[in-house]
Parts: C-alpha cells; sequence; structure tokens
C-alpha cells in the first residue's frame, strides 16, 4: 500500500485532521473499507463505496465540500465526505415582520467522521486517492434494522414511482399500496426501502389540480344534499387563498343515531383521500347490533393541533353539543391535545385497532419468523383483568423476544392506560375495543374510503354505504331473531333477557349467564358478597349488593365497560330468585328498540308463586325454539302453531296475583 508524504496529508482543512491507516494485508485486501490511499477512477466511485461501508456500520454519508488546486478555474482537486450528523445547523433567526418559522430539531451533532479523497498527480490526474480517513464518532450507529430508515437509503425507483401513481390515481390508500408491493416483492412487512412518508411526498409531487376547483365540488356537493334533506349538517373553513382548508359533514340519520349510540366513539384519523390530499377523520360508533354506526366525516388540509380542534368542535356542534363518554383515536400528540381541550369530561383512550395496524412496520423485521408468535402474546396480555399481571407479563415478553430498548415497545409501555384492557376498566367502551368490533369497524371504514374513487359524488356515496349498512344490520337482526335465539338455561332470566335484548347484547349475556352456573358465592358480611370459580380456592370477585333500590355492582367492572352484566353478578342474581333482569342493567342503547323497549316474554307479575312451573315452561320453550329451527318446514309448523296457542292464551281473563311481592323476584 502507497503511503502518503506529509504534505500531502497536511494540505486542506478536514472536521477532523485524525487519520487513520489500515497498513494491515487484510484491510488492504477487504476494498470495502476505506483506507489511505484506496484508489478510484471517478470521485463517484468512492462516494459509492464509502456510502455503503456507512450503511454497513450504522450511518449515511453526504457529500461536504469539494477544492481546486491554486485557486479557481484550476479544476477540482479535492472533494470531502462526512457523516450525516457533522456539522451544526444555527437557529433560524426570528423576524417579527417574516412569517413564523419552526425550528426542527437537527440531527446534526458536529460529528468529525469523514473520507477525503484527491486527483492522483502521478497517474496523470486521472484517478482519485484516499488521503484522510476517520472514523470516530461522537454518536452512536444504528442498527440494521434502523440505519435503513435514513433518508439517503430511502429510495424509491422508477418502476415503484410509475406503480404508486397507478395506485393513486386508483384511489388506494398508501397503506394499502405499501401491503400491495410488499406481497408484489414478496418481502416481510415493513422491509420496503421506502416508508409511508415518502409515499405520501411522492404523490404530492403528482397532484395536479387546483385547489379552489376542488374546494368548489365538495363544497356543491353539500349543498345539494342540504337541498334534498334540509337536516343534513356540514361545516367548512376556507384559507387566507380563498381555498377549502377543512370540510366536515354530517347525516340526519347519523344525528339520530347518535342520540343514542354516542356513548363510545372511534375517530379515526389515519386515512387520506389521495385525489385531493385531505386527511379524513371518520367517527364511527357501534348500534345496539354490534354494527358499526356512522355519525360524521372531516376533511383536513392540515394534521396539526388547529384542524383537529376545529374538527371536535364542530362534531359537538353537529350532535347539539352532546360529549361522548368515551373517544377513541390514533396515537397523535396533536388529537390528544385536542381532545384533552375540547373534551374535558370524556374519557380519550387510543384505538387498539389503530395501533395494531402499525404492528407490521414496526416488529415484522424485528422478530423476523417470532413476529406471530409475539402478536399473540401481545394479545393475551392485552385481554387480561389485572394491571398487576399485564406489567408482569410485559416485563416477560420484551425479556423473551430481546426487546429491550425498543422505541416503539417502550412507547406502548409507557401509554398503556390509554389502550391496555386492564387500565380501560370501568370506562364505558361499547366493544369497540374487542377484536370482533375492531374488525367490523376496519371493514366499514374500508368500504367508506373505497368510495374515493368518484371524488365528483363523494358525500353522496358515503350516505349510500351508511344505509347499505343500516339495511344489512336489520337483515341480520331478523335472521338471527329466527334462527340463533336458543337458550342454553332454564333459568326465566335468560328468556327475559331474550326478549329486551338485540341478539347481539343477548349473546354476550348468554355467555356470562352460562358460565355463572361454575361460580360459586360467599356472604361476607352487610351487602358484600365473593363470588369466584368453583375450582379455585382463593381471588374471585367482590360483589356488592344493595336490596332496598336493586343495585348491583362488581370488581370486574364488566358492567361499566360493556353495559352487560358479568357472570358474577348474574350468579347472585339468579341464587336471590330473580327472574327478570332489573330495568336499570338493561341500558336503552343494547334494548331490541330503544324508543319503547319490547315487553318480556315472562311477564313478572303474573308468575305468582308457582316457580316450578315457570322453569319447566321455560324448558319447553327453549326444546321447542331448538327443534323448531333445525328446518324451514318445522319452523312454519311452530309458528303457526303457537300463533294459535298464543291466540287462545290471550283470550283468557288475567286474574293478578300480587301479595306484596317484589314483581322481578319471589321470596
Amino acid at each position: 500500500m502507497e503511503r502518503p508524504n506529509s504534505g500531502e496529508e497536511g494540505e486542506g482543512d478536514s472536521p477532523n485532521e485524525t487519520r487513520i491507516s489500515l497498513e494491515t494485508a487484510a484491510a488492504e485486501a477487504d476494498d470495502s473499507v476505506p483506507y489511505i490511499g484506496q484508489r478510484f477512477l471517478t470521485h463517484e466511485a468512492a462516494y459509492e463505496l464509502y456510502s455503503g461501508f456507512a450503511k454497513q456500520c450504522g450511518f449515511s454519508i453526504r457529500r461536504h465540500r469539494t477544492e481546486g488546486k491554486d485557486g479557481v478555474g484550476k479544476g477540482l482537486t479535492r472533494r470531502y465526505f462526512v457523516c450525516h450528523r457533522a456539522g451544526n445547523t444555527p437557529a433560524k433567526p426570528f423576524d417579527d415582520g417574516a412569517k413564523q418559522q419552526r425550528n426542527r430539531k437537527s440531527s446534526r451533532c458536529g460529528c468529525q467522521a469523514y473520507l477525503r479523497i484527491g486527483r492522483d498527480a502521478g497517474a496523470g490526474g486521472l484517478e482519485w486517492r484516499v488521503t484522510g480517513f476517520s472514523n470516530h464518532h461522537n454518536h452512536e450507529l444504528l442498527r440494521q434494522d434502523e440505519v435503513r430508515f435514513l433518508p439517503a437509503y430511502r429510495v424509491i425507483s422508477d418502476s415503484d414511482r410509475d406503480r404508486i401513481l397507478v395506485f393513486a390515481k386508483s384511489g388506494i390508500s398508501v397503506q394499502q399500496m405499501m401491503r400491495i408491493m410488499e406481497l408484489e416483492k414478496c418481502v416481510q412487512p415493513g422491509t420496503l426501502p421506502f416508508t409511508e412518508k415518502d409515499v405520501r411526498n411522492l404523490i404530492q409531487s403528482f397532484r395536479r389540480f387546483e385547489h379552489q376547483e376542488e374546494s368548489v365540488d365538495l363544497l356543491q356537493m353539500c349543498r345539494n344534499v342540504k337541498e334534498k334533506d334540509p337536516n343534513f349538517r356540514y361545516d367548512f373553513t376556507k384559507d387566507a387563498n380563498n381555498c377549502l382548508e377543512n370540510i366536515a359533514w354530517s347525516y340526519a340519520s347519523s344525528i339520530q343515531s347518535y342520540e343514542v349510540f354516542g356513548d363510545a366513539v372511534v375517530f379515526d384519523t389515519t386515512h387520506r383521500l389521495i385525489s385531493i390530499d385531505m386527511a379524513l377523520g371518520i367517527w364511527i360508533g357501534m348500534n345496539n347490533h354490534g354494527m358499526p354506526c356512522f355519525f360524521s366525516c372531516a376533511l383536513l388540509r392540515e394534521e396539526n393541533l388547529q384542524s383537529f380542534t376545529w374538527a371536535l368542535q364542530v362534531f359537538l356542534n353537529f350532535m347539539n353539543r352532546k360529549a361522548p363518554q368515551t373517544i377513541l383515536t390514533d396515537q397523535n400528540k396533536y388529537l390528544k391535545e385536542a381532545v384533552q381541550k375540547e373534551l374535558p369530561n370524556t374519557k380519550h383512550a387510543f384505538s387498539i385497532g389503530l395501533l395494531a395496524s402499525r404492528f407490521p412496520s414496526w416488529f415484522s423485521a424485528v422478530l423476523g419468523g417470532h413476529y406471530n408468535d409475539w402478536e399473540v402474546e401481545f394479545y393475551r396480555l392485552y385481554n387480561m383483568e389485572s394491571t398487576m399481571d399485564f406489567d408482569l407479563g410485559w416485563s416477560d415478553m420484551v425479556s423473551c423476544y430481546g426487546l429491550h430498548g425498543n422505541r416503539h415497545i417502550a412507547s406502548l409501555f409507557a401509554s398503556r392506560n390509554l389502550w391496555a384492557s386492564p387500565y380501560l376498566r370501568g370506562h364505558f367502551l361499547a366493544g369497540l375495543t374487542a377484536l370482533p368490533g375492531v374488525s367490523k369497524i376496519k371493514d366499514f371504514i374500508q368500504r367508506l374510503l373505497s368510495t374515493q374513487i368518484c371524488l365528483s359524488r363523494f358525500i353522496e356515496q358515503v350516505a349510500i354505504v351508511v344505509d347499505y349498512k343500516d339495511q344489512a344490520g336489520e337483515q341480520q337482526i331478523a335472521q338471527q331473531s329466527l334462527e340463533n335465539t336458543i337458550l342454553k338455561t332454564a333459568a326465566p332470566v335468560e328468556g327475559h333477557a331474550a326478549a329486551v335484548f338485540t341478539p347481539y347484547a343477548f349473546c354476550k349475556l348468554q355467555d356470562e349467564l352460562v358460565g355463572a352456573a361454575h361460580y360459586a358465592y360467599f356472604h361476607l358480611e352487610g351487602n358484600a358478597y365473593l363470588v369466584r370459580h368453583h375450582t379455585t380456592t382463593d381471588g374471585g370477585c367482590n360483589v356488592t349488593w344493595n336490596q332496598k333500590e336493586e343495585l348491583i355492582s362488581c370488581s370486574c367492572q364488566m358492567f361499566e365497560s360493556s353495559g352487560i352484566l358479568c357472570r358474577h353478578a348474574l350468579r347472585l342474581l339468579t341464587t336471590l330468585n330473580y327472574f327478570q333482569i332489573p330495568d336499570h342493567y338493561v341500558p336503552v342503547r343494547w334494548r331490541r328498540t330503544q324508543a319503547q323497549p319490547s315487553k318480556s316474554l315472562i311477564s313478572a307479575p303474573h308468575y305468582g308463586r308457582s316457580y316450578e312451573r315457570v322453569k319447566e315452561l321455560q324448558s319447553m320453550v327453549a326444546v321447542l325454539v331448538s327443534e323448531a329451527s333445525q328446518s324451514e318446514e318445522r319452523m312454519d309448523l311452530a309458528t303457526q302453531e303457537v300463533s294459535v296457542l298464543l291466540s287462545r292464551i290471550k283470550q283468557q281473563p288475567v286474574v293478578a296475583n300480587v301479595s306484596g311481592d317484589s314483581v322481578r323476584r319471589l321470596w
């Protein structure tokens, strides 16, 4: 290896004149590692080698400065490449009269690592030679799963650019684009050489429309709908250039639904309408049949505090200033601040569905083949009942999968009180955090997003999707009522629940009622009881019963979270000879009809004292329904005969038999 003379090495003022000469034969043999005296035909070849070396080490490089020999005009003779964190960025000067600028935090920290090359005069000035090299960094180097996210290594090829352009014109969301290209390239989720942000920036450069023209189209759509439906509501803002900045709307049917089902809502702001480059915020809830119900939409030009605050204010105005008990959102600092400001009395939580959608990009590359096992373990922890068990299990999970120091894992744990089930107990969620509910909402939103293909009718198309979902829900209810309402116990409470609850809510309560049979109860003192599984000798749930006011509460807080009584409370109620669920434990939002809930299958005042006969009749009805549901012919026969029997029963005189007993219980 040729050693440079002192004069050659002394020329120039590199960031740090520290030089490393790799003098071993092994180092010279490895041309992927820069060393003093290494030769290149072009300075671009030197850059490519240093860039490859940097990527392997965990940093990226940039071109720093060039120098000519003996002044200007003598040609380029020396070139510097430096670490991407070299130098320091001065703060932008503040000018009262100028537009306010943000002083973004810079990654530069004065790193001294560099590579210097110069023209070799001995080779006729046609070759470049390494004359200075330092690999000393004053910062931590990135791991291989992190370094690929540096801007220098995030590259969108020409073929990928063309593919993204086609996707954008088709109205496909960025998340869908990423997933399609991952499948096409047969790579793991999150391992493409570019990120969602890069795709969004690229799409921004594809835009070929005037904002003002699009603003007129959207506003005109709202005006058209308003003419057809006076109860349709919309609001908007414009910027200083008279271009549409934000717009939101809601339908009359959505506002009516919110009156009953607006206790818990999801505000999903993770999607965009690519064709107009606006963030799409969708307000969704869960109706009494466990189906997603649409409340409102908002299109926002910017995703900042001001825009989110406006969206929340307008939504409250649409809904007559009625705030939800719970709101579920994405993990967004601006949205979190806006909720705290505009909904101070509403519980704010993160939607597990929105969080989990990012897991592949966060953890797939890190965990590799262990990703699926980790996901199973994550959801096991998510569904735990105890916060202590969750914390201990989380620690074991981090150790098991080697996730110490992972920033996403650290962020999830730090915010666990906003998304983990054990920490959200006692706050009403209406099934929005349960996995089936999350899946239904995801499907509903995807159907809404498909409407952006035809922007000219977007608002009307959303209304069609909403109406379709409502009709589908009604059809599902009718089918479930005929085919799936099968009583599994002989308890009169079950028959009463089947009559007043929707099939969706009844199935939830029925699961608890069946499970209650496996629990034992112990009277502690006064109104306090302990209920636990018959196979355990410790633990259990504390149940409090107020006989005078017919109030029951359980330490598991299932009713507070879902509006459905838990197995512990049901175990105690059935033991206390309750044949009906007290009215205040049949929430309006879970009833078959909200205005006037259906009457019971068995009316409590007519029980008299013949408890055994009631149980016998209940068993016969259960067998009848079970047998009749086996075929259409049986169902027709049963319906016909029961109609005749019911008509005969209604003709019989009713003799009141109430002698001071409670209308809901038989002592």
